[in-house]
């Protein structure tokens, strides 16, 4: 019997990482998955890619995802909100997805979905599938420093990058499924800050490169796009991410499945 035949009719579950504004290329994966007919059963998301892993869970298409992203910037997604804790609030991100897909729970979600945030009260992982969607999505896309930190049972949550960004973990259990991760940071190099903004996102990204290796050997097959002619904080880069992402899916896929 073929492998490839084989696994083609084994579930697949995405996990797709974090990134800034590079999150384009997950919307690009995705349109790759879609074209080839593959089906994902369950969905996983850090950051950025916990803003796309719950627009699909909840029935957003590529398409929809896209236009979506086209029409934000940071200024959709953020606010000035000085705090003793950052200096941002990302209070609209949440008010903008619950425009989009309803003040929803997990439990709501067409495929099933989890997000990944870091617990400052531990220092540990927080799983979060259950409960509200939105607040748990805000805790996972909070940069520590940058936003302010969602409180969830008394826990301070903020970007899962800090203990796992690419969420292959949240995905595994004792069946037979193909697991797949999506790292935008893989294949690129930082550029020089222009700002202090741009000092922290390299600072921060510098940490979790090193951390994501060693989560992703669990995976069985792994995305990598060549972002290294992007920047992490241009979030008007998105269509030409999204034909990277594309591009580099569609390859893999094909040589994986078919």
């Amino acid at each position: 019997m073929n492998i490839k035949w084989i696994r083609r009719n084994r579930k697949i579950r995405l996990a797709l990482g974090g990134g800034a504004a590079l999150g384009g290329a997950h919307i690009g994966v995705l349109r790759a998955f879609d074209e080839l007919g593959l089906k994902i059963s369950q969905i996983s998301g850090n950051s950025i890619g916990a803003v796309v892993a719950c627009l699909y869970a909840f029935g957003k298409n590529w398409q929809e995802i896209e236009e979506i992203a086209m029409e934000m910037n940071w200024m959709d997604v953020s606010n000035f909100s000085p705090s003793k804790y950052s200096l941002f609030s990302n209070k609209k991100l949440g008010e903008k997805l619950k425009e989009i897909i309803g003040d929803k729970e997990f439990h709501e979600s067409q495929i099933p979905l989890s997000v990944v945030a870091s617990n400052l009260n531990t220092g540990n992982k927080s799983i979060l599938k259950k409960g509200k969607v939105i607040e748990a999505v805000m805790a996972s896309a909070a940069i520590p420093g940058l936003f302010k930190p969602v409180e969830m049972d008394g826990a301070l949550l903020v970007d899962g990058g800090l203990v796992e960004n690419i969420p292959v973990s949240l995905l595994q259990d004792t069946r037979a499924d193909i697991i797949i991760g999506v790292n935008l940071n893989a294949r690129r190099s930082l550029r020089k800050p222009e700002n202090w903004f741009g000092v922290m996102i390299n600072s921060y990204y510098t940490l979790i490169d090193s951390l994501s290796k060693a989560y992703t050997t669990n995976a069985d097959l792994m995305i990598e796009p060549d972002l290294s002619d992007f920047s992490l904080i241009d979030t008007k880069q998105t269509k030409e991410l999204v034909e990277k992402g594309y591009e580099e899916a569609i390859k893999v896929l094909k040589e994986y499945f078919y």
